[in-house]
């Protein structure tokens, strides 16, 4: 079925136009990505406007109708770029503007005299140059987990930067040839190519904020709401992957007199060192640590490999930061808490995640009887390990 260039121009506009209700619809339903929605929204619009401009660009006086849609087609991709990178916290303000600027004084000084040379080919790279840092935006956002979403974005955004720039700088040469059709062709082409891109781009980018949301969600069910760190559910079963391994070792920890505290100074004042104690241990055993509050005041730990081997000066370690840390109640009283650790190492038996904490729990009672603000380390021998049922008891009564 043949589709003639007009009908394919303004079924690009309508896509264009129909991506911006959708994005600028997502933004009311994600917060906390509503700026950066708002600007592709924009964006969208934007080019949809410039296209439709460009259909009527002769019924201006001289160069303004070109020039004037060209310039609002090039915002319109810069909006783009603008909103996929505010994503990642980055801006191209400084870049926009230069790129409007020299497109506007190529039209102003060659305008009159370059028209269809200036419309055909050198307005096209300012366009590939927008997509081709797009694009650029896109590989560079390693933090974020985008998955096959990302990919299929940058794939679009470096296909229209490649058409674009190749359109400015190859195809002038080749319609110089005289048998040469290839400006009807690259019409054809671009054509085509923009309509994938008006629909893949948006429907992609969509996708993309929405995989980020749907991750955040599932990464809040796995997080303690106070201290930022891993919570219960998520320790067990993160936990009991590596806590088989050789050397692995777990950490029972509890912080020192902590219902003193509360009584004393309030519980705002017991949740500031609950989070003051997260930050320490977590600056102790680093970010590849299993970490978790499990109970109240009660956290716990799994290393494996180098960290496993040296569990004992880690745990040494968060019980001297800590007590050296002071943490403010609200009336400016210094607050200092002390933690008690056990210690249990699953050596050469192959031990369960719930027989080391409970091995490790052994430990953490012995530290506790000893006056705290210590570490107390199991042996992890069979004939030490704890009966299911009293395991069963000290997990229940951290529920």
């Amino acid at each position: 079925m043949h589709v003639d260039l007009i009908t394919l121009y303004f079924l690009a506009i309508g896509t264009l136009l129909v991506s911006c209700a959708m994005t600028f619809w997502e933004q009311r339903t994600n917060p906390r990505r509503s700026r950066e929605l708002q600007i592709l929204a924009a964006g969208y619009a934007t080019l949809a406007i410039g296209c439709a401009a460009a259909s009527f660009r002769r019924d201006l006086p001289g160069v303004a109708g070109s020039a004037l849609s060209n310039l609002v087609i090039d915002a319109g991709y810069l909006l783009i770029l603008h909103g996929v990178a505010a994503l990642s916290g980055r801006q191209y303000r400084a870049f926009s503007i230069g790129l409007l600027a020299m497109q506007a004084l190529m039209w102003t000084l060659g305008g009159a005299r370059w028209h269809d040379a200036i419309w055909n080919f050198a307005s096209a790279l300012p366009i590939g140059l927008a997509c081709a840092m797009t694009s650029r935006e896109l590989l560079r956002s390693h933090g974020m987990h985008w998955g096959q979403a990302r990919r299929i974005a940058i794939i679009v955004c470096g296909i229209h930067a490649v058409l674009y720039v190749a359109r400015a700088c190859i195809l002038p040469w080749m319609t110089a040839l005289p048998w040469s059709q290839m400006l009807s062709v690259v019409a054809k082409i671009t054509m085509y190519e923009g309509v994938l891109y008006s629909v893949v781009l948006p429907m992609t980018l969509l996708r993309l904020v929405r995989d980020e949301a749907h991750g955040e969600l599932l990464q809040e069910s796995k997080t303690d709401y106070l201290t930022g760190l891993g919570n219960r559910q998520w320790f067990f079963g993160e936990g009991a992957r590596i806590a088989g391994e050789r050397d692995a070792s777990v950490l029972a920890i509890d912080l020192d007199h902590f219902k003193a505290i509360n009584d004393q100074y309030g519980h705002q004042s017991g949740d500031d060192v609950l989070k003051s104690f997260a930050r320490v241990a977590r600056s102790v055993l680093g970010r590849d640590a299993i970490l978790a509050r499990i109970g109240g005041e009660e956290f716990a730990a799994v290393l494996a490999g180098d960290a496993g081997a040296h569990a004992r000066d880690l745990g040494e370690g968060i019980v001297r930061r800590f007590a050296e840390t002071v943490a403010r109640a609200a009336d400016g009283a210094e607050i200092r808490a002390t933690v008690s650790i056990g210690l249990a190492r699953s050596g050469n038996d192959a031990l369960a995640l719930g027989e080391l904490l409970a091995l490790a729990d052994r430990a953490l009672y012995g530290a506790k009887s000893l006056g705290g603000n210590r570490v107390e380390v199991a042996g992890s021998s069979p004939r030490q390990r704890v009966e299911p049922q009293e395991r069963h008891s000290r997990s229940s009564s951290l529920v």
